[in-house]
């Protein structure tokens, strides 16, 4: 099907943001840094997770659900952990905070963890580890979300979609940059579905009575989405597993609420009966490669593994195989010359957000 889209320049989608956020009181600084994680998720392709949620923080914002300027503190430490507290921030905020933190340690005593509770949606998980590629260093980042996810043989949802991301540097070949939520699909693709009028793939959801379905509007009423792999015969025992690791790093570690506990971040989505600990949580790690071993060193064997496995022997009817990070590098590449193409309920919402703020659009 055809959906029609229209394209616009990243710097006016930026800039709309930036004062989005400025017209609740962020900082102008944070504003900025929330935007560039925002933009940085449409220029590389995943929609889901790029301005098409700026409406959502909106209205978070309008009833003061999120504090649009906290003061993140850090709850105990080690030279190298930490617990840090969000203050109910945005997470595009609160994240960078952390993530920040996290490098800080890593480049002290070679090695930086922080969980994080008391916070919110943080974007994508790729952005955070991009910024340790910058101080060449390892990333890792993953976040625990509203529960949208049936554990495996379950209908009900009790996890999150969970992401974990980790990138590593090369030396002349482009950074190898993994970004993988551990359900089948993210939800957020299932709302591009749904605006597109277009069904999923069978395996990425149930409905309420925990069919299989391809109908996004079905997982929507009372479904769920699957664990990545969906059923025990294709691994869905995995996913389900690396979700719950997630829950347990971002969320039972730091004191935020974990599984169904865990609060929603659209009005739509259903609020928890109960709450176990404070916000959502993240969980942030970075690695100093020459505790390890010489940075040239592995960043050749990087561009070594990096051709080996583009030299693959391709299967039939395609070009062969990708690395983590390809498709987005090469989205992001196009997308920065010739706009962010965004489907007309996206383009709606944001000119729905610039008539009740009166802030200029389009």
């Amino acid at each position: 099907m055809s959906v029609e889209t229209i394209t616009f320049p990243a710097a006016v989608l930026r800039a709309f943001c930036e004062r989005t956020f400025e017209h609740f009181g962020v900082p102008a600084d944070d504003a900025r840094v929330a935007a560039d994680v925002l933009l940085r998720a449409d220029l590389r392709g995943i929609d889901s997770h790029g301005v098409a949620r700026l409406v959502t923080y909106v209205d978070m914002l309008e009833l003061g659900r999120i504090n649009p300027r906290p003061k993140p503190f850090v709850v105990r430490a080690t030279p190298s952990t930490a617990t840090f507290d969000g203050d109910n921030g945005l997470g595009l905020v609160v994240g960078p905070k952390a993530n920040a933190l996290a490098m800080e340690k890593a480049e002290a005593c070679g090695s930086g963890w922080v969980s994080v509770r008391n916070t919110n949606h943080y974007g994508i998980a790729g952005w955070y580890v991009m910024e340790a590629l910058k101080r060449d260093l390892i990333g890792w980042a993953m976040t625990n979300s509203t529960k949208l996810v049936a554990p495996l043989w379950g209908v009900e949802r009790m996890l999150g979609t969970n992401p974990i991301a980790i990138a590593f540097p090369g030396k002349e070949e482009p950074p190898i940059v993994i970004d993988l939520a551990t359900c089948a699909a993210a939800y957020g693709k299932i709302e591009i579905a749904k605006r597109r009028g277009e069904p999923v793939p069978s395996g990425w959801a149930i409905d309420k009575t925990g069919a299989v379905t391809t109908d996004p509007q079905g997982m929507i009423d009372g479904g769920a989405l699957l664990p990545l792999g969906s059923d025990r015969e294709h691994g869905g025992h995995k996913g389900y597993a690396l979700a719950l690791m997630v829950d347990v790093l971002s969320a039972v570690l730091s004191g935020a609420n974990w599984g169904p506990f865990t609060p929603p971040f659209a009005l739509r989505q259903e609020i928890p009966a109960r709450s176990v600990g404070k916000g959502i949580g993240h969980f942030f790690g970075a690695m100093r490669i020459d505790g390890f071993v010489e940075p040239d060193e592995f960043k050749t064997q990087i561009d070594d593994l990096v051709r080996t496995f583009r030299a693959t022997k391709p299967a039939p009817g395609t070009h062969g195989p990708l690395l983590p990070g390809d498709p987005e590098r090469a989205c992001e590449t196009e997308r920065a010359k010739s706009g962010i193409p965004l489907v007309l309920p996206v383009v709606r919402d944001l000119r729905g957000v610039a008539r009740r703020l009166c802030i200029p659009f389009d």
